[in-house]
Protein backbone atom coordinates (compact mmCIF):
# COMPACT_ATOMS: atom_id res chain seq x y z
CA UNK A 1 0.00 0.00 0.00
CA UNK A 2 1.30 3.46 -0.90
CA UNK A 3 2.10 6.01 1.78
CA UNK A 4 -0.48 8.38 0.29
CA UNK A 5 -3.21 5.73 0.46
CA UNK A 6 -2.37 4.95 4.08
CA UNK A 7 -2.45 8.65 4.96
CA UNK A 8 -5.89 8.98 3.35
CA UNK A 9 -7.26 5.99 5.28
CA UNK A 10 -5.92 7.31 8.58
CA UNK A 11 -7.37 10.76 7.91
CA UNK A 12 -10.81 9.23 7.29
CA UNK A 13 -10.64 7.12 10.43
CA UNK A 14 -9.71 10.22 12.43
CA UNK A 15 -12.96 11.85 11.30
CA UNK A 16 -15.28 8.89 11.82
CA UNK A 17 -18.47 9.77 13.70
CA UNK A 18 -19.18 6.80 15.94
CA UNK A 19 -22.58 8.14 17.00
CA UNK A 20 -24.16 9.09 13.67
CA UNK A 21 -26.10 6.45 11.75
CA UNK A 22 -29.15 5.69 9.62
CA UNK A 23 -31.81 3.08 10.23
CA UNK A 24 -33.62 2.01 7.05
CA UNK A 25 -37.09 0.50 7.35
CA UNK A 26 -37.81 -1.74 4.35
CA UNK A 27 -35.77 0.27 1.85
CA UNK A 28 -35.76 -2.21 -1.02
CA UNK A 29 -34.16 -0.84 -4.17
CA UNK A 30 -30.45 -1.67 -4.51
CA UNK A 31 -29.49 1.78 -5.80
CA UNK A 32 -31.23 3.41 -2.84
CA UNK A 33 -29.54 1.06 -0.38
CA UNK A 34 -26.18 1.90 -1.90
CA UNK A 35 -26.82 5.64 -2.12
CA UNK A 36 -27.88 5.99 1.52
CA UNK A 37 -24.86 4.00 2.70
CA UNK A 38 -22.50 6.03 0.48
CA UNK A 39 -23.79 9.31 1.89
CA UNK A 40 -23.49 8.03 5.45
CA UNK A 41 -19.87 7.06 4.80
CA UNK A 42 -19.20 10.45 3.21
CA UNK A 43 -20.17 12.24 6.44
CA UNK A 44 -18.13 9.85 8.56
CA UNK A 45 -20.66 7.18 9.55
CA UNK A 46 -19.43 3.72 10.47
CA UNK A 47 -22.52 1.52 10.68
CA UNK A 48 -25.91 1.50 9.00
CA UNK A 49 -28.93 -0.28 10.46
CA UNK A 50 -31.44 -2.11 8.30
CA UNK A 51 -34.86 -3.69 8.80
CA UNK A 52 -36.54 -5.71 6.06
CA UNK A 53 -39.81 -7.65 6.10
CA UNK A 54 -38.71 -9.59 3.00
CA UNK A 55 -35.90 -12.11 3.32
CA UNK A 56 -35.31 -11.81 -0.43
CA UNK A 57 -33.90 -8.32 0.07
CA UNK A 58 -30.15 -8.78 0.21
CA UNK A 59 -28.42 -5.99 2.02
CA UNK A 60 -25.14 -7.12 0.47
CA UNK A 61 -26.39 -5.26 -2.59
CA UNK A 62 -24.90 -2.22 -0.88
CA UNK A 63 -21.57 -3.49 -2.17
CA UNK A 64 -22.27 -1.25 -5.18
CA UNK A 65 -19.41 1.19 -5.51
CA UNK A 66 -17.38 -0.69 -2.90
CA UNK A 67 -19.27 0.91 -0.01
CA UNK A 68 -19.45 -2.40 1.82
CA UNK A 69 -15.72 -2.05 2.49
CA UNK A 70 -16.27 1.02 4.65
CA UNK A 71 -19.76 0.77 6.17
CA UNK A 72 -20.81 -2.22 8.23
CA UNK A 73 -24.45 -3.31 8.20
CA UNK A 74 -26.37 -4.11 11.37
CA UNK A 75 -29.53 -6.13 10.63
CA UNK A 76 -32.67 -6.10 12.78
CA UNK A 77 -35.68 -8.42 12.62
CA UNK A 78 -38.23 -5.62 13.01
CA UNK A 79 -38.37 -1.86 13.46
CA UNK A 80 -39.29 -2.04 17.14
CA UNK A 81 -36.20 -4.10 17.93
CA UNK A 82 -34.01 -1.85 15.79
CA UNK A 83 -35.14 1.37 17.44
CA UNK A 84 -34.91 -0.16 20.91
CA UNK A 85 -31.34 -1.26 20.18
CA UNK A 86 -30.34 2.28 19.21
CA UNK A 87 -32.12 3.98 22.10
CA UNK A 88 -30.40 1.66 24.56
CA UNK A 89 -27.11 3.04 23.21
CA UNK A 90 -28.25 6.59 23.83
CA UNK A 91 -29.29 7.57 20.31
CA UNK A 92 -32.07 9.99 19.50
CA UNK A 93 -34.13 8.54 16.64
CA UNK A 94 -35.19 11.18 14.10
CA UNK A 95 -37.87 10.06 11.64
CA UNK A 96 -38.38 11.69 8.23
CA UNK A 97 -42.11 11.88 7.56
CA UNK A 98 -44.96 14.13 6.40
CA UNK A 99 -46.86 13.66 9.66
CA UNK A 100 -48.54 16.67 11.26
CA UNK A 101 -46.34 18.40 13.78
CA UNK A 102 -43.08 17.47 12.06
CA UNK A 103 -40.26 19.97 12.50
CA UNK A 104 -38.14 21.46 9.75
CA UNK A 105 -35.13 19.11 9.56
CA UNK A 106 -32.76 22.05 10.10
CA UNK A 107 -34.25 22.78 13.53
CA UNK A 108 -32.92 19.55 15.06
CA UNK A 109 -29.65 19.34 17.00
CA UNK A 110 -27.61 16.54 15.39
CA UNK A 111 -24.49 16.94 17.52
CA UNK A 112 -25.64 14.28 19.98
CA UNK A 113 -25.87 10.56 19.17
CA UNK A 114 -28.33 10.49 16.26
CA UNK A 115 -30.01 7.83 14.13
CA UNK A 116 -31.87 9.10 11.07
CA UNK A 117 -34.86 6.87 10.33
CA UNK A 118 -35.97 6.56 6.71
CA UNK A 119 -38.69 4.41 5.19
CA UNK A 120 -39.38 2.35 2.11
CA UNK A 121 -39.82 3.92 -1.29
CA UNK A 122 -43.62 3.86 -1.68
CA UNK A 123 -45.16 3.92 1.78
CA UNK A 124 -42.45 5.64 3.78
CA UNK A 125 -42.00 5.02 7.49
CA UNK A 126 -44.54 2.81 9.24
CA UNK A 127 -46.95 4.22 11.82
CA UNK A 128 -45.25 2.13 14.50
CA UNK A 129 -41.85 3.61 13.61
CA UNK A 130 -43.22 7.17 13.77
CA UNK A 131 -44.66 6.48 17.21
CA UNK A 132 -41.36 5.06 18.46
CA UNK A 133 -39.23 7.92 17.13
CA UNK A 134 -38.06 10.69 19.45
CA UNK A 135 -38.69 13.41 16.90
CA UNK A 136 -40.22 13.66 13.45
CA UNK A 137 -38.89 15.95 10.75
CA UNK A 138 -39.88 17.12 7.31
CA UNK A 139 -38.05 18.71 4.39
CA UNK A 140 -39.77 21.89 3.12
CA UNK A 141 -40.82 21.83 -0.54
CA UNK A 142 -42.24 24.54 -2.80
CA UNK A 143 -43.31 22.33 -5.69
CA UNK A 144 -46.23 19.98 -6.27
CA UNK A 145 -44.39 16.84 -5.16
CA UNK A 146 -44.90 15.85 -1.55
CA UNK A 147 -41.82 13.70 -1.01
CA UNK A 148 -38.26 13.17 -2.14
CA UNK A 149 -36.44 9.99 -3.08
CA UNK A 150 -35.32 8.24 0.11
CA UNK A 151 -31.65 8.59 -0.77
CA UNK A 152 -32.02 12.31 -1.50
CA UNK A 153 -33.91 12.92 1.74
CA UNK A 154 -31.26 10.99 3.67
CA UNK A 155 -28.50 13.04 2.06
CA UNK A 156 -30.08 16.37 2.99
CA UNK A 157 -30.51 15.36 6.63
CA UNK A 158 -27.07 13.77 6.92
CA UNK A 159 -25.36 16.83 5.48
CA UNK A 160 -27.22 19.06 7.91
CA UNK A 161 -25.80 16.81 10.63
CA UNK A 162 -22.37 17.13 9.00
CA UNK A 163 -22.48 20.94 8.96
CA UNK A 164 -23.59 21.13 12.59
CA UNK A 165 -20.95 18.68 13.74
CA UNK A 166 -18.27 20.39 11.69
CA UNK A 167 -19.12 23.77 13.24
CA UNK A 168 -18.93 22.12 16.67
CA UNK A 169 -15.43 20.81 15.91
CA UNK A 170 -16.49 17.18 16.04
CA UNK A 171 -14.35 16.30 13.01
CA UNK A 172 -11.24 17.84 14.57
CA UNK A 173 -10.54 14.99 16.98
CA UNK A 174 -10.73 11.22 16.80
CA UNK A 175 -13.82 9.65 18.38
CA UNK A 176 -12.79 6.03 17.74
CA UNK A 177 -11.10 4.34 20.68
CA UNK A 178 -7.67 2.88 19.95
CA UNK A 179 -8.85 -0.74 19.76
CA UNK A 180 -11.53 0.02 17.18
CA UNK A 181 -9.19 2.34 15.29
CA UNK A 182 -6.59 -0.44 14.98
CA UNK A 183 -9.25 -2.96 13.93
CA UNK A 184 -10.60 -0.74 11.18
CA UNK A 185 -7.10 0.25 10.03
CA UNK A 186 -6.09 -3.39 9.75
CA UNK A 187 -9.30 -4.23 7.89
CA UNK A 188 -8.74 -1.38 5.42
CA UNK A 189 -5.07 -2.23 4.80
CA UNK A 190 -5.18 -6.05 4.90
CA UNK A 191 -8.67 -6.94 3.74
CA UNK A 192 -7.99 -10.54 2.68
CA UNK A 193 -6.31 -11.40 5.97
CA UNK A 194 -9.05 -9.62 7.90
CA UNK A 195 -11.74 -11.61 6.07
CA UNK A 196 -9.90 -14.84 6.79
CA UNK A 197 -9.54 -13.97 10.48
CA UNK A 198 -13.22 -13.02 10.68
CA UNK A 199 -14.28 -16.31 9.10
CA UNK A 200 -12.02 -18.29 11.43
CA UNK A 201 -12.82 -16.08 14.43
CA UNK A 202 -9.16 -15.26 14.89
CA UNK A 203 -7.85 -11.97 16.31
CA UNK A 204 -6.21 -9.60 13.85
CA UNK A 205 -2.39 -9.52 14.07
CA UNK A 206 -0.82 -6.39 15.54
CA UNK A 207 0.34 -3.68 13.12
CA UNK A 208 2.77 -0.78 13.44
CA UNK A 209 2.19 2.89 12.60
CA UNK A 210 2.77 2.13 8.93
CA UNK A 211 0.12 -0.62 9.05
CA UNK A 212 2.79 -3.29 8.59
CA UNK A 213 2.00 -6.58 10.29
CA UNK A 214 4.20 -7.18 13.33
CA UNK A 215 3.26 -10.80 13.92
CA UNK A 216 2.02 -13.65 11.72
CA UNK A 217 -1.57 -14.79 11.68
CA UNK A 218 -1.97 -17.77 14.00
CA UNK A 219 -0.17 -20.69 12.34
CA UNK A 220 1.34 -18.72 9.45
CA UNK A 221 5.04 -18.38 8.68
CA UNK A 222 5.23 -14.67 7.95
CA UNK A 223 3.54 -11.31 8.17
CA UNK A 224 3.15 -10.15 4.60
CA UNK A 225 0.13 -10.68 2.37
CA UNK A 226 2.26 -12.95 0.14
CA UNK A 227 3.29 -15.06 3.11
CA UNK A 228 -0.31 -15.23 4.18
CA UNK A 229 -1.51 -16.35 0.74
CA UNK A 230 1.05 -19.17 0.70
CA UNK A 231 0.09 -20.19 4.22
CA UNK A 232 -3.63 -20.31 3.36
CA UNK A 233 -2.94 -22.52 0.34
CA UNK A 234 -1.00 -24.94 2.56
CA UNK A 235 -3.56 -25.09 5.34
CA UNK A 236 -6.85 -24.85 3.43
Amino acid sequence: MSKQRLTTIKACLDKRQTDLTVIMENVRKPHNLAAVARTLEAVGGLNIHAVSDKPSIRLTQMAAGGIRKWVEVVNHDDIKEGIRHLKQQGYQVIATTLSAGAKDYREIDYTGPTAVLVGEELEGISRQAVQLADQIITIPMAGMVQSLNVSVASALVLYEAYHQRNRAGMYDHRSLDNKEYQRLLFKACHRKIANYCDNKRLPYPAIDENAEILEPVAGSQGGSDDDFSMWVKKTS
